[in-house]
């Protein structure tokens, strides 16, 4: 008996030491992000991937510990959330900044404290003399060999708003008066992204030779409630001669669709819309053609690479300091093929 329970003993230690051994064999890995506003839809999607991916990746001897924070679309709020982040000693650490202009501040923050950083969606570009922001790589993540940027290329995305107006039979031109009667609908100002959207989906149909005319150009902030007021607003003040109606995302375009409607107007017939980021719901109103089209920001391959780059930057790996990422328009004859 005696024998037994020793053998019983030795069998519990054994059994112990193994699980203290397994434990101990597991890292887990602590990963801050930080997004400018989670009541954005398109950041909803990359951010619910982001937490996805990582989930998937792990094994039994890798783990990922995800801290998501809401920087309310509040610079301050952001910079507090980096600093806790530092303090809490996150491994690596994913940001998606409130303001570009910010991004040298943080950048050092996060460097002087040793933490690889993965700048997401929000390109922070160089400036100039006048502290204007210029069409130059930004020497902050130049600069810094565990920094990089993980985003889509903001052009792209105009061009192919400008493009899709092109392919039309009229190219944009409903009334046959020789030229496209737009109005605009930014998003937020001081993001690159919205510049680029706005100035090329303008410039693909004057580098096409096509003449056009700005009724309307306000800023939306990229929310669909403004983007329905704005755009109720312009279609009060010029009515049928407002021809298209750009916006540069599907939140403010879903709102500018609510407005034509409300104002007797038909997609595709008397008036066209157009967005960024191919939302589903966007799209669902692209097959039923009561929007005219959408350019996918592909939310899914931006957050796996931030991830994928992310894990490099956690190995040790040598990392690059750009990932691109490709937009694609998205017509009526797309979305029905693909969606």
């Amino acid at each position: 008996m005696k024998k037994f329970l020793a053998m019983a003993l030795a069998l519990c230690m054994i059994f112990a030491l193994c699980a203290v051994a397994s434990a101990d064999d597991v890292k887990t890995y602590k990963v801050g992000v930080s997004i400018y506003q989670f009541t954005d839809n398109f950041m909803t999607l990359y951010r619910n991937e982001i937490e996805n991916y990582f989930k998937s990746l792990e094994t039994d001897s890798v783990k990922y510990e995800i801290t998501m924070a809401d920087g309310k679309n509040d610079m301050a709020e952001q910079t507090n959330q980096v600093q806790n982040f530092i303090t809490q000693g996150m491994d690596v650490i994913i940001l998606n900044l409130v303001q570009t202009s910010s991004a040298d501040a943080v950048i050092d923050m996060v460097v002087d404290a040793g933490i690889p950083l993965v700048l997401i969606n929000r390109e922070p570009l160089a400036y100039d003399a006048d502290g204007n922001t210029i069409d130059e790589a930004y020497e902050g993540i130049l600069d810094n060999p565990t920094v990089c940027y993980v985003g889509a290329d903001a052009r792209q995305s105009g061009t192919f708003q400008g493009q899709m107006v092109l392919a039309l039979d009229n190219k944009g031109d409903l009334n046959g008066d020789g030229k496209v009667s737009y109005i605009m609908i930014e998003g937020d100002p001081e993001n690159i992204d919205a510049q680029y959207r706005t100035q090329f989906s303008i410039k693909a149909l004057t580098d096409a030779g096509v003449e056009v005319e700005e009724l309307f150009d306000q800023v939306g902030n990229w929310d669909q409630t403004k983007g329905q007021e704005l755009c109720a607003s312009a279609l009060t003040q010029f009515g049928d001669k407002v021809e298209v109606v750009f916006c540069n995302n599907d939140a403010m375009a879903l709102g500018a669709a609510t407005a034509i409607t409300a104002a007797g107007r038909t997609v595709g017939e008397d008036i066209y819309l157009y967005g960024v980021d191919a939302l589903e719901e966007a799209v669902q109103l692209i097959k039923e053609g009561e929007m005219s089209g959408t350019v996918l920001n592909d939310a899914m391959g931006q957050s796996h690479a931030a991830v994928d780059v992310a894990i490099q930057l956690l190995n040790g790996e040598e990392i690059q300091n750009y990932y691109w990422v490709d937009y694609v328009m998205v017509d009526k004859a797309y979305a029905e093929a693909n969606y």
